[in-house]
């Protein structure tokens, strides 16, 4: 087979174990002989469609076996898969397919309403659609019948680009991350090595797919190792309590928010989680509280660090070490270097925060079309700048300490927001916290929560401000609370600070003094 990439993965797991079971979704499984033979009849209609080596094709909608089918035929025709965020609004969605050039989308239906309000796109030339399609458009699955079984051999490289992702787009346009097949494939290595996925795995993949967490951490592994990947269309609490229990879940993966509302179920005391062998989380620092509640639960919580341009994984914290480490995001993957360096590039020494840099074989080779953006992050010898704060300890754990860009200066001392997070999550009544700095004339800046109560509890304020007092220095703790109902979050569940730190001081928000 000359296809070295992702594309190559159906027909060979399809060789290997034909009846095993590769995804469920709701009610319908699918073995890796059917996802074999059902990704080259879509491979030969994106090629009838125009599709060649290097062309785009993106896909729309929350979680679905055709999220994978779609990209496994673009990969074996060489292309280069583009997953977009079902989140976003028309604009949005019309810039990220005009930067990346796709010439064909496959959406769902959920979808509809933003992919007919797109404008004119000259270079997307096929729409396909999951359900019913619009003037103009093909239905996916009739589509994908008519396609051509014969086996497609094209060949693609390791270092062929394989997908383009979409950074959130938390401040300015959204840059287009590449990964190329070899950073997925060693992002895999890693996962096996750090989790010891199992031919016998049952993954709930309860994450969206258009993020590299969900799809990468999970979904890829799983594959490539023959086990099952249960898809969920999107986050829901008592669905994903159902899934655990109906197929003895093993593995699943979770941001923050995911996993403290699943810990504030009512069914978290009582649900049959037993065949729960690893939680795994990543993206953002997760409080050390939170990681204690599924501790006491009698489950194995492991934390990792990495980003997007990353593949994403740069640090993993294993089974054995996550009850001595709690709250570390582990040592760097097997493959893969971490540096936490000063201003100056020099090391900083134990315990001192730095910037987190990573070099590997799993780091992203630039940015799509962004010369600029991708000198920008890569320093010589490939080092990625993350841009977040972190520091190792003195057995070169790595513990996260808050993006560089939300650390603020109050009266002359650093303050890292995640930390703040941290102690507030540890209050009964907080569900979730957000911190961040906003001018002061006296002090520079100065802190500002957004808290979300448990459901059911009450807090005040000055409850928290009593609460942080015998916890944190005093220039630590915020002048400001506001007590909310939500917080705005990105599509891969990170909160959006700049949303926050551009809200007007209202009625209802309780300043304190600062000493």
């Amino acid at each position: 087979m000359r296809n070295a990439g992702l594309g190559g993965w159906p027909a060979r797991r399809a060789q290997m174990s034909p009846n095993r079971t590769a995804f469920v979704f709701a009610d319908r499984s699918v073995s890796y002989s059917e996802v074999h033979e059902r990704t080259t009849r879509l491979a030969s209609r994106l090629r009838d469609a125009g599709v060649r080596a290097g062309d785009r094709v993106a896909y729309l909608g929350h979680n679905h076996v055709a999220f994978a089918e779609t990209l496994f035929a673009t990969h074996l025709l060489g292309g280069i898969f583009v997953p977009l965020n079902f989140r976003l609004t028309a604009p949005e969605i019309a810039y990220m397919l005009t930067d990346s050039g796709a010439s064909l989308l496959v959406y769902a239906p959920e979808c509809s309403a933003v992919v007919r309000a797109l404008p004119a796109l000259p270079g997307l030339r096929t729409v396909v659609a999951l359900g019913s399609p619009a003037p103009g458009e093909t239905e996916f699955e009739s589509w994908l019948s008519q396609g051509d079984p014969t086996p497609i051999d094209i060949p693609v490289a390791l270092d062929d680009v394989a997908l383009i992702l979409y950074t959130s787009g938390t401040t300015g346009r959204p840059k287009g991350a590449m990964l190329s097949h070899a950073n997925l494939v060693w992002n895999c290595f890693h996962m096996l090595i750090g989790v010891d996925v199992a031919s016998t795995e049952v993954t709930l993949v309860s994450a969206p797919l258009f993020h590299v967490a969900a799809l990468n951490q999970t979904l890829l592994p799983t594959f490539l190792k023959g086990g099952t990947s249960v898809i969920m269309p999107s986050w829901d609490v008592d669905q994903c309590y159902d899934l655990i229990e109906k197929h003895r879940v093993t593995w699943m993966f979770g941001v923050t928010a995911m996993f403290a509302a699943f810990a504030r179920s009512p069914r978290w005391a009582h649900a049959d989680l037993s065949s729960l062998r690893t939680l795994m989380s990543g993206g953002a620092a997760i409080p050390v509280a939170l990681i204690r509640a599924y501790q006491e639960r009698g489950l194995t919580f492991c934390q990792g660090y990495g980003l997007t341009e990353t593949s994403p994984g740069a640090t993993f914290l294993e089974a054995g070490e996550s009850e001595r480490k709690v709250g570390s995001a582990g040592v760097p993957v097997f493959f893969a270097n971490v540096r936490v360096v000063r201003p100056d590039l020099t090391p900083a020494a134990v315990g001192e925060p730095g910037e987190v840099l990573v070099q590997g074989p799993n780091v992203t080779p630039g940015y799509w079309r962004n010369p600029e953006a991708t000198a920008a992050a890569l320093t010589e010898g490939g080092w990625f700048h993350s841009g977040d704060i972190g520091v190792l300890d003195d057995e070169g754990h790595l513990h996260i300490v808050d993006r560089v860009k939300d650390m603020y200066i109050s009266g002359g001392e650093n303050v890292y927001p995640a930390e703040v997070e941290n102690v507030l999550f540890e209050h009964p009544a907080v569900a979730e916290a957000a911190v961040v700095g906003v001018p002061d004339q006296r002090w520079g800046e100065v802190g500002r929560a957004f808290v979300v109560p448990r459901a059911g509890a009450a807090v005040t304020p000055g409850d928290l401000r009593e609460f942080l007092l015998s916890r944190l220095a005093k220039y630590k703790i915020p002048v400001y609370f506001d007590i909310v109902g939500a917080l705005p979050k990105t599509g891969s569940g990170k909160i959006r600070k700049p949303d926050l730190r551009g809200r007007p001081l209202a009625a209802g928000t309780e300043a304190g003094t600062e000493e």
